[in-house]
């Protein structure tokens, strides 16, 4: 499993940031994936989840509305559009491959147990 992701660099508040990760050595098309993200000094937060097909998608309530995931599963990509970015939002973004799907709050996607894979992470910093 490889995850490639590219596209973060520095935005101002309100700014946007569109976000790649090229996926390879799976079926890519067979699997939901999501985001994660990790601030400076802190854990690792998930930030938003898709089904195998895109007809599904998920966000962490602080992203609803601002961030929108989707994927082109005939490329093996999986894309993240952050719209109206905050300083908060600064933090390296890593796509991830989910293990298995939690029974309970998609918040645990974050968590080790539930991620077979993520890729090397791009860095986004939201500053003036």
């Amino acid at each position: 499993v490889q995850l490639v992701e590219s596209g973060g660099g520095l935005a101002g508040p309100g700014g946007s940031l569109r976000l790649s990760c090229a996926a390879s050595g799976f079926a890519f098309a067979e699997h939901a994936m999501s985001w994660v993200r990790q601030a400076p000094g802190k854990g690792l937060e998930w930030v938003s989840a898709i089904s195998s097909d895109g007809g599904a998608t998920y966000y962490a309530e602080s992203m609803n509305g601002r961030f929108a995931i989707s994927r082109d599963n005939a490329a093996n990509t999986l894309y993240l559009q952050m719209n109206s970015l905050k300083s908060e939002d600064t933090a390296v973004y890593y796509c991830a491959k989910p293990s298995v799907w939690p029974g309970g709050t998609l918040a645990a996607l974050s968590l080790d147990k539930f991620l077979a894979a993520r890729g090397q992470g791009t860095l986004v910093t939201v500053s003036l």
